[in-house]
Parts: structure tokens; sequence; C-alpha cells
């Protein structure tokens, strides 16, 4: 008698957490818009936001912190929130393959609190993707600077990093279009980000992808490229595939140099295998010789007419060079005065960390945490003064 293991079949377990207003909102979005086969979790400081939030799983962070006023668009209440609820951040993303993380950066929940749950998530062995929204100018220049804080920190935690920056709304709205809707549309941008990914991987399509395609595509990638082009008549596919890589919302990235790249093509009962064949191609050729590309397909009789192609592109050389080629740096040569030191920074494999058997459990943030009150003690530079 041959027995089947059950839970080989079953489909990626993927749970997207929405952190801070902008989060919060965009997980509404995705909601109203009925994505189904993945997990909503809204994460507040603002307990009144959390609780008009859809979501049917929700947590407030650093109820003692910020008793559910919110974290003031401070980043480091935001980051000391998350802090204080991380084991329950840790109960709630257990039994995840995936987790996407979006948040609207340049305030303080989300850009305090996402690369938190970014580095818990990936510490537990989730695939990790932050898809953030960046503030727009007339924000002002202290929210765009802790935005670009944020950005930084999520780089480091995130598996893959999708950024939407608002002010590229503006060149693709009417000028009658109000703020709420231009909010709206970036709530649909994230959620066909979201949808692109998910719809492939929890069994939606007609064609779909493994689990641990995606992840190796999508892995320890560091920014990501995302485009979603949507296009009908004769040349449809082509007009699509070509939308979605050239989307005037992206920022100082393109699908040039690409070495993964991971495409949803969605129509209806009448789409043809030519029409896909034209629209991968047309792709493929736009980003490097040797990338490893998957695709999947989804039918919806309700696109009728219609082809929507989403693109996420990862691997590009810059993100590669920031990960994995930096090497440690010659600041550790600061604590040189101190009595018994030797500076081993040479003999450290970039990126290569040990780890004491007692601290596996323990997130790094946790561990850095330790480290810098121990620094303070010793009054001398953080070591997150630096970074590796």
């Amino acid at each position: 008698m041959i027995e089947f293991d059950e839970n080989r079949n079953m489909a990626a377990k993927v749970k997207i957490i929405g952190i801070g207003g902008g989060g919060n909102n965009a997980l509404n979005t995705m909601i109203s818009s009925h994505l189904t086969g993945v997990e909503f979790v809204a994460a507040n400081t603002d307990a009144q936001a959390l609780a008009a939030n859809l979501a049917p799983m929700k947590f407030q962070l650093g109820a003692s912190l910020t008793k559910g006023l919110g974290a003031g668009a401070n980043p480091e209440v935001g980051r000391k929130a998350a802090l204080e609820d991380v084991e329950m951040i840790r109960e709630i993303l257990k039994g995840a393959d995936m987790v996407f993380i979006t948040a609207g950066l340049g305030g303080g929940t989300g850009t305090g609190g996402a690369p938190v749950i970014a580095e818990v998530a990936r510490e537990m062995g989730a695939l990790t993707v932050a898809i953030v929204t960046k503030p727009f100018h007339f924000e002002g220049k202290k929210r765009m600077k802790q935005a670009e804080e944020g950005l930084a920190n999520l780089k480091m935690t995130a598996d893959a990093l999708i950024t939407i920056p608002n002010q590229r709304l503006l060149s693709v709205s009417g000028k009658n279009m109000t703020l709420l809707e231009i909010f709206k549309k970036a709530d649909e941008i994230l959620y066909h980000a979201a949808k692109g990914i998910s719809d492939i991987i929890v069994g939606h399509g007609i064609i779909n992808l493994d689990f641990a395609d995606v992840r190796a595509v999508m892995s320890e990638t560091g920014m990501a490229m995302m485009g979603t082009g949507i296009a009908s008549g004769e040349n449809r596919s082509l007009e699509a595939a070509q939308k979605a890589i050239s989307s005037p919302l992206l920022e100082d990235i393109s699908i040039e140099g690409a070495r993964g790249l991971l495409i949803n093509i969605t129509g209806g009962e009448n789409m043809t295998l030519s029409e896909i064949n034209e629209a991968t191609s047309l792709i493929q050729k736009e980003a490097h010789e040797d990338a490893n590309v998957i695709w999947g397909m989804v039918i919806d009789p309700s696109m009728k007419e219609d082809i929507r192609i989403t693109v996420i592109a990862t691997g590009f050389g810059k993100a590669v060079e920031k990960r994995v080629d930096k090497p440690v740096p010659s600041g550790l040569k600061r604590f040189s005065h101190i009595p018994g030191f030797k500076d081993r920074s040479k003999e450290i494999p970039p990126f290569s960390i040990s780890v004491k058997e007692g601290n596996r459990e323990t997130p790094t943030f946790m561990r850095r945490v330790k480290a810098n009150e121990r620094f303070d003690e010793l009054k001398l530079d953080s070591p997150s003064d630096f970074t590796i």
C-alpha cells in the first residue's frame, strides 16, 4: 500500500501583515478586492484605527509604551513597540511559508516596526517580502528622511523589497484626481504585487509554481522591481508585457540585468499559448541572459478581453553587491585601544556570521539591543554605528 504525505500537497501558507496606518489601509483594499488564499493580519500602535480594520486577525503593538495612541510619527517608538511584542509577532507568524509586509514609510509604526517584523519572519524561516510606499514630496523632508532610513533597514532584513514612490503616482493620475483616489491607487498597486505572487503559489492558476521555485527567485535578493500591465485588443499580450516592465512608478530600477523573474499572466478563457509565448519572450529579452524565469497562468473569466501581466524582477547586480559581496568594514579598528582586543575582521568571510548555540532562538535585533546596552555600559561607540 502506497501512503501519501498530505502535507506535501498542501499549498504554501502565505500571511500578509499590514503595519501602521498605510499598511492597514492597503490591507483593507486587498480584503475588499477579495484576495483569497492568504491570511490577513493587521498590526498598529493606534488602537482606534486597528479596531476599524477589516482584517480577521489584529494585534496592538506596544500597548504599554504608546497606550494605544499611536507612535506619533516617530520610527523609534514604532521600533520599540514592535520589540515590546516580539513574542506575539513570533506566535502570529508561526507556520508561515511566506510573509508579505506592507507599510507606508515615513511615519512611526510602519517605518520602525516593519523591519522588526521582517527580521523575525526571516529568522523563523519564512520567505519575507516587504511591499512599501514612500511619501509624497509635499509631506516634507523629515518624513522622506525617515522613509529612507526605514527603507535601508528593510533592505537588510527582508528577502525582497518592492518600493512604490507615491510621488510617481502624480505622473499617472489626472489633475482632477483627489488625494483619497491617489492613495487608493497606491493601495491597488500593493494589492496587485501581493496578488501577482500569491496567485501562482496557492493554487489559483492553470499553471502554478512550486514554492521552492519562488523562494529561489526571491530569497535574499534585496531590491525588487514590480510592474503590472493590462491591455486588450489584437496585440494585448505584448502591450501588457511592455507596460509591466516600463511602469512609470518604478524608481531608479529597471528590469535590465535582473537574474530572477516571476511572471503572472492572467486572462480570460480565450487567452492563447501564442500570446503567453510573446509576452514571456519580450520580458526575458529585457532581463539578464541567464535569468531564472518562473511563470504561472491564471484563467479569470471576468477578465473577458483583457490580459493582465505582473512581473517581479529580482537579483539585480547592485542588490547582490550590497548584500553579499560587501566586505567587512575596517571600522572595527576603532576598538583597537581596548586591552586584549584583536581585529579579526579580515578572517571573517563576507556575511558569514557566527551565532552561539544558546542564541539561536534569540532574534538578531534582540542580540543587537543587548549588545548596544553592553556598549553603553562600557561607554563605547555603539556597534550599530557601522554596518556589516
